[in-house]
């Protein structure tokens, strides 16, 4: 078999409309499926092959690698890429921790065909060798457990020692799969550590953990090869780009909706004005601005309308807008929520909002009956606030994200854009989406406002559209700003005021 043959990885960016993600028990299923189509072993040529050929495409110049190899397939699909990069001049040391139960007889093939090409493997050390290039094969879906020195078996033991060698070594690393000791389904490191690597090529179909919580910064880039069998389900969907939209020649403001923002509480006026300079920016055809701290009654901006509390609880005024509650809201945004929460065409809570919510069963009550009458409610949590909401703390947030995002979503009958490293969109009765822009630029104050602001704004231009969609778009626009900036300006902050200039810029 040629390593310049067949298999054609593709890098996983946002430019594509989605991909599927497929959890540990759908991609079991999803590969048992593919398998039933060919002869035993063959895709384990595939994936092998794919992990060699895109070694080779990361690493022009290397000659050396080390393929550390554990006990399931994910160390045959090791086996296979280690005999084709042996074949090509490279020179290859192949580390393997054997399980406690047989191989598989795929793995047990790969791991014959290894030794027939004179290629013998020996226990990992506590230290690898110089090399070129790293090839992290020993877990992959196996994923699944804590993975931890204390307190295993000798195999659970070997495996977290290799890690540790595998993290302590400065070479690239290739993880196949996603990088060891990180949890397929949920992005969380499951012990003392996972493998942190520079790619991660992902046979048949992607997995969410490499997306969210702790996998974006272990699995760096991520590369797809379906090896010819593409997922035609999914758990979750990557969401990417969105379309951009035209607006006719023959239009005017009152086309692209009325925002109303309430929030600014004393000493919080600035996360309002952020919010609704957003919206401005995001089309909205006008935006009003509602300080629940009236004596800052001064305009920021020049195309802001100023009105007070009284205004922005005129049931007409809220059955025709878009309002934006909670940016910088403090104690004072409890008492301003019920009529927003009752009479409001659509609603975006974000910030002390959901805080209030959380502690006052009367604002609870009034969101479900909101939601009992058919009028739509997008609630932006950052992990803290969801926390608050579910009754539980932010730890179990994070170590599940998108299982928590789901919860919300269903207990309150809302779309849910739970923030965070890879933000997860939740929607009743539709498909999760996971977002893959962004950087940590946007652990900056004001950030969140901006958000909040810009999903008011392109929501009250998109009246018909579904909150989940235009969750989905603004997340990625967000996060696409975000990355620009970085480019330009890596690791730096960025500020929330330039953020929505940069979202302008990024298309």
């Amino acid at each position: 078999m040629s390593v310049y043959a067949t298999s054609s990885p593709q890098r996983v960016s946002g430019s594509r409309a989605r991909w599927a993600l497929l959890d540990a028990d759908a991609a079991r299923a999803h590969e048992a499926q593919a398998r039933g189509f060919h002869p035993a072993g063959t895709l384990m040529q595939r994936a092998g092959l794919a992990v060699a050929r895109l070694a080779l495409a990361l690493t022009p110049g290397a000659r050396r690698v080390t393929v550390v190899c554990g006990p399931g397939d994910n160390g045959g699909d090791g086996f296979v890429a280690a005999r084709l990069l042996h074949a090509t001049g490279w020179q290859v040391r192949v580390h393997h921790t054997p399980g406690a139960r047989p191989p598989s007889a795929d793995a047990a093939g790969a791991l014959d065909a290894l030794l027939q090409a004179g290629l013998a493997p020996s226990p990992c050390p506590d230290q690898l060798a110089a090399t070129d290039l790293v090839i992290d094969a020993l877990l992959g879906l196996g994923s699944s457990r804590r993975v931890s020195g204390l307190g295993l078996d000798a195999t659970g033991s070997a495996v977290a020692r290799a890690i540790a060698a595998i993290r302590a070594q400065h070479a690239p690393v290739l993880a196949i799969d996603l990088p060891s000791g990180l949890h397929p389904d949920t992005g969380a490191v499951m012990g003392d550590r996972a493998v942190v690597a520079r790619a991660t090529l992902c046979p048949l179909s992607l997995r969410p953990g490499c997306f969210t919580h702790q996998g974006r910064d272990h699995a760096g880039e991520v590369w797809l090869d379906d090896l010819g069998h593409p997922a035609t389900q999914s758990t979750a969907w990557l969401s990417g780009a969105p379309t951009p939209i035209e607006r006719p020649h023959a239009s005017h403001k009152g086309r692209f909706g009325d925002v109303v923002v309430v929030g600014g509480a004393e000493g919080m006026g600035g996360a309002a004005v952020l919010a609704a300079e957003a919206a401005l920016a995001a089309g909205a055809g006008r935006v009003y601005l509602v300080p629940l701290d009236e004596r800052s009654l001064a305009a920021p901006r020049h195309e802001l309308m100023l009105r007070p509390l009284a205004w922005a609880h005129e049931p007409a005024t809220l059955a025709a807008a878009t309002v934006v509650a909670g940016c910088g809201g403090g104690d004072r945004i409890a008492a301003a929520l019920p009529p927003l929460l009752h009479h409001a065409a659509r609603l975006v809570l974000d910030a002390d909002a959901l805080n209030a919510i959380a502690a006052e069963a009367a604002l609870r009550s009034a969101l479900l009956r909101r939601t009992q009458r058919g009028l739509p409610t997008l609630l932006t949590p950052h992990p803290l606030e969801a926390a608050r909401l579910l009754g539980c703390d932010t730890a179990a947030v994070q170590r599940d994200r998108l299982a928590a995002a789901t919860a919300l979503a269903s207990s309150l009958g809302a779309t849910v854009l739970l923030k965070g490293s890879g933000s997860v969109i939740a929607t009743p009765g539709a498909p999760l989406l996971v977002n893959a822009t962004g950087n940590a630029a946007l652990a900056s104050a004001g950030t969140g406002d901006v958000l909040a602001g810009w999903l008011g704004g392109a929501w009250a231009g998109l009246p018909d559209s579904e909150a989940g969609t235009i969750a989905a778009a603004t997340a990625w626009r967000h996060g696409h700003a975000a990355d620009r900036f970085a480019q330009a300006c890596p690791g730096r902050p960025l500020r929330a005021s330039a953020l929505i200039e940069q979202m302008l810029q990024a298309g």
